[in-house]
């Protein structure tokens, strides 16, 4: 078991987690969910035993247990190879090292405290699979199409696709007795979601999940714990991702129907105070009479029985003011309008090529056409991003024809989301990034940022300290504010939150304009309202049905 107690983590003076506590063992599979910046990679962290939180402890039973955490983006160290990769995210290369270190140690000295270090090393060396690990790597990354080659180079200088792969492929080696996953669906294609969703259902590990992928969810998660963005505090929920969605709205629903009942309550108890003490004013008013002295003991009692009952009703007044509204925090409100319309075709491409080194992509024979609503789809690294980018007129073919129609205004969501402005300074605030996208002023970038949940401090930063959720936000903040009839979208729900998925797919679902989306998102391409689909895969662009809701 893995099991945080009591778990608080500050950020300075800001609170992240509050008093949380989870419990992890063989066989769970828990889907952590929450707003971007909740918390919800610091909780990896913590679990993971690197970072320390500010109180409360992270317990492993046994001490020896092995704990697994792999990143939401490839993080390779300088100059590092494939194969050092894989050997450091499958917990191998440091269980290699305590055990050199430990045969070193048993070398100079044979006695019982040796021996022991040695046979603890050797024992989690074998845990993690490092008796096959060097057979088991090619063949893993053959199934997933990736060549051998690859285990010598950096991985820095592999492309997308294939570090997607690389990242995917340390999940599947990985023998960890917990496995702590950050986003593991980013850019997966449906081979690599099937192979993930396989793993995740075989594994003898306990799986930590943060995800925002509704189907992995739904489909491979046994228990949902949130991190409520308000408290700070974690929330469980039984029964998997399905009963989640059913509960919290039903939890919701009670907490309002608690609120409204306090407070028509709270509402005809103070009216009930204000008679009685009118009514007290009143009688102090009057003139006493010799009647009114013989009953001068029944008044006193009378008087006594209505201050008795002024102070229950404020007790019960006070009580009721302790049901508060259900917090609702902010609400991601998006628009996506069309500037104007364009021409009946929006984009065409005649025998269009497009050459990279090796890779070709072509000759490729499409027209898109006005209020289009496409999908592409494909495995990763088959070219949809580069069809993307000469569909878009950012990149030139090599061959064939590739046009724009008139009056197309393209707006572009990429898929690594670096650069949202068009800002020439290296080191340009996110703030001034927008601006130079947007030809706002200062005021008015800060106002956009702000309808999206991005703070005064965060538009202070550079666009690379910014995590990649606030940098998706950003650029969908971008999008919003200049308006598009050509709108393409690279995996958009990667790093978005439940709740800005929603809205985007609302936003989406009264976009007028023409609509291309390459993703994987399986709810997300039932919510589109297709109108086509084209596939890409070996070089060759082909149409095929549009997915149904």
């Amino acid at each position: 078991m893995l099991a945080a107690r009591n778990v608080t983590v500050m950020r300075g003076p800001r609170l992240v987690l509050d008093r949380v506590d989870l419990s992890v063992d063989a066989g769970s599979r828990i889907g952590i969910l929450g707003r971007n910046g909740a918390g919800k990679s610091t909780l990896l962290r913590v679990l993971a035993g690197l970072e320390a939180p500010a109180s409360g402890t992270v317990e492993r039973a046994p001490a020896a247990l092995t704990v697994g955490y792999l990143t939401q983006e490839v993080d390779p160290e300088e100059g590092e190879t494939t194969a050092a990769y894989l050997r450091r995210k499958t917990g191998l290369a440091h269980a290699e090292e305590a055990h050199d270190r430990a045969l070193a140690a048993l070398e100079l000295a044979s006695g019982p405290a040796e021996l022991g270090a040695y046979d603890a090393a050797l024992a989690e060396m074998l845990a993690l699979g490092g008796d096959d690990h060097d057979v088991r790597v090619p063949r893993v990354l053959a199934d997933l199409g990736v060549p051998a080659t690859v285990l010598d180079r950096p991985v820095a200088q592999l492309s997308g696709g294939q570090q997607v792969k690389v990242n995917l492929a340390a999940v599947l080696l990985s023998r960890f007795d917990v496995l702590l996953l950050d986003e593991p669906t980013n850019n997966l294609d449906f081979d690599g979601l099937e192979r993930l969703g396989r793993f995740l259902d075989g594994a003898d590990a306990g799986v930590v999940l943060v995800s925002h992928d509704r189907a992995l969810l739904a489909d491979h998660t046994t228990h949902i714990a949130e991190i409520d963005f308000h408290s700070h505090r974690l929330d469980e929920f039984g029964g998997g991702f399905t009963a989640y969605m059913e509960e919290r709205r039903l939890r919701r629903e009670q907490a309002y129907a608690r609120y409204d009942t306090a407070r028509e309550e709270r509402g005809r108890l103070e009216a009930s105070a204000r008679q009685r003490k009118d009514w007290s004013i009143s009688r102090r008013g009057q003139k006493k009479t010799d009647n009114d002295k013989m009953l001068a003991d029944r008044q006193k009692e009378r008087s006594e029985s209505a201050a008795a009952g002024a102070r229950a009703l404020e007790t019960r007044i006070q009580r009721l003011a302790g049901v508060e509204k259900p917090w609702e925090g902010w609400e991601l409100r998006m628009s996506l309008r069309t500037t104007s319309r364009s021409g009946e075709v929006v984009a065409a491409l005649g025998g269009a090529v497009v050459e990279r080194g090796t890779f070709r992509l072509g000759p490729v024979d499409l027209e898109l056409r006005w209020q289009d609503r496409i999908a592409l789809t494909g495995p990763n690294g088959a070219g949809k991003s580069t069809l993307v980018e000469m569909l878009t007129g950012r990149l030139p073919a090599t061959g064939g024809v590739a046009r724009l129609g008139s009056g197309v205004v393209v707006g572009i969501l990429r898929q690594d989301r670096a650069t949202v402005g068009e800002s020439e300074t290296p080191n340009a605030t996110l703030l001034e990034a927008v601006m130079a996208a947007t030809g706002q002023k200062a005021q008015e970038s800060r106002s956009l940022l702000a309808k999206f949940d991005l703070t005064a401090e965060q538009a202070a930063r550079p666009e690379a300290a910014l995590s990649p959720g606030e940098r998706s936000r950003a650029a969908l903040a971008v999008l919003m504010a200049r308006g598009t009839n050509f709108l393409v979208l690279d995996e958009p729900t990667n790093h978005l939150d439940l709740e800005a998925i929603e809205a985007l797919e609302r936003a989406l679902d009264d976009f007028d304009g023409t609509l291309l989306v390459v993703t994987h998102d399986r709810r997300l391409l039932e919510s589109l309202h297709l109108t086509r689909r084209f596939d890409v895969a070996d070089g060759k662009v082909s149409e095929v049905e549009p997915v149904s809701r």
